[in-house]
């Protein structure tokens, strides 16, 4: 027998990042001072009130299965936390909870991506959209995507990329890597372009409450036929926590259903509890003030390396990310990010990790750490590159 991995492997890349990651714990390991700014992750804690929650849902012997969906108070809470913050109706109904919105985007492509058919993606974008997608076996079809846009695709790139064989667009706002936003006239758009066209729509929300001059708009506004995906990581400060949600157009919500329970069963009870204290008024208060800070860290960092000769080409409006031009300064961002890790221990993400457009020119600083390492990471750049 001729015994190996499935074929979809073949087209599935590492994730670089916790390569390069993986790397710099073996050089902090070595006595190496490493400034981390290559994982997006918040280096706030879970505020103390999630957390509470969770140890006494633990105390209480809650910690059997929940229903498939999730927590019906949990559901509950997000449709009212839809109302509070958006001012927009979601049922509860459609909202399913998941297992963060890794877990989310797993049940929306295991219901709608049939073997061959194409999704658009912008590229630059978050790698592991189109991974999860090939694992279904649907084809990522990259939409390039530059400063011209806001590092958003439109409506004309849509409908010139579509073909027979497409069967929807995803789309994320904030964006990663670029921090762009998407208005709720242009998220419009794009949804008319899909129906249109006859394809399903999709949008990241993982970054909303983490906008610094406004607040995103949620596409629940613009029509309950658009699938929305958000999770308690980033504004919430839960990464480890596992936890997320889609909000899915009413038709669906049996077979995502019946997907969830045969998958996963149903996401952490634990932290199910646990998130039922992250739209307190307190724990909003304590979320707010990191986000204060994230926007301190960006006006900072910002300017910091254009100083240097990084470029960045797109205004990140929200999530916690520069994506910057270095080509002013190298020729290949993958070897400018390891010679950063090695040489002047600062690990920022080359643009390998986020596509095929112009990878080579770019490379993403995070600013999740604080405000003196950010400062103290520009001085080590400056001394790298003899400014």
């Amino acid at each position: 027998m001729n015994l190996r991995s499935a074929a979809r492997l073949d087209d599935i890349a590492p994730f670089h990042v916790v390569e390069l990651l993986t790397r710099a714990r073996q050089l902090e390991a070595e006595g190496r001072d490493i400034i981390h700014m290559e994982v997006g992750e918040p280096d706030f804690p879970t505020p103390p009130q999630i957390s509470a929650a969770a140890i006494r849902a633990i105390e209480a012997g809650k910690t059997l299965y929940t229903q498939a969906l999730g927590l019906p108070e949990l559901r509950d809470a997000i449709a009212g936390f839809y109302q509070a913050r958006y001012g927009v109706s979601v049922p509860a109904s459609r909202i399913v909870v998941t297992n963060g919105a890794s877990g989310a985007l797993n049940l929306a492509f295991a219901c709608l991506a049939d073997p061959g058919s194409k999704w658009l993606l912008a590229d630059p974008g978050y790698p592991c959209n189109r991974h999860i997608l090939r694992t279904y076996e649907g084809i990522p079809h990259p939409i390039a995507v530059g400063p011209e846009s806001n590092f958003q695709p439109t409506p004309e790139q849509v409908k010139h990329a579509w073909s027979k064989t497409t069967a929807g667009l995803l789309v994320a706002s904030p964006a990663n890597p670029t921090g762009t936003l998407l208005s709720l006239q242009e998220i419009s758009a794009l949804a008319e372009t899909c129906r249109t066209l006859g394809g399903h729509f999709l949008v990241d929300e993982i970054y909303h409450g983490l906008t610094y001059e406004t607040d995103a708009p949620t596409a629940c506004a613009a029509g309950s036929d658009i699938w929305v995906i958000n999770s308690f990581s980033k504004y919430f400060q839960m990464t480890g926590w596992r936890l997320g949600w889609m909000v899915v157009p009413e038709p669906y919500v049996r077979d995502v259903e019946k997907l969830a329970q045969n998958l996963v069963l149903c996401p952490s009870t634990p932290a199910q509890y646990a998130a039922l204290a992250a739209f307190q008024p307190d724990t909003i208060a304590l979320l707010e003030s990191s986000r204060a800070a994230f926007r301190q860290r960006r006006d900072f960092l910002a300017p910091a390396l254009e100083a240097l000769g990084f470029r960045v080409t797109a205004r990140p409006e929200g999530a916690f990310y520069l994506y910057c031009d270095c080509s002013a300064l190298c020729g290949d961002s993958f070897t400018l990010a390891r010679d950063l890790l090695e040489q002047a221990g600062v690990a920022a993400t080359p643009g390998l990790d986020f596509g095929s457009n112009t990878p080579e020119r770019f490379i993403r600083f995070a600013y999740t750490t604080t405000q003196s390492r950010l400062a103290e990471a520009v001085e080590r750049l400056g001394q790298y590159f003899g400014r």
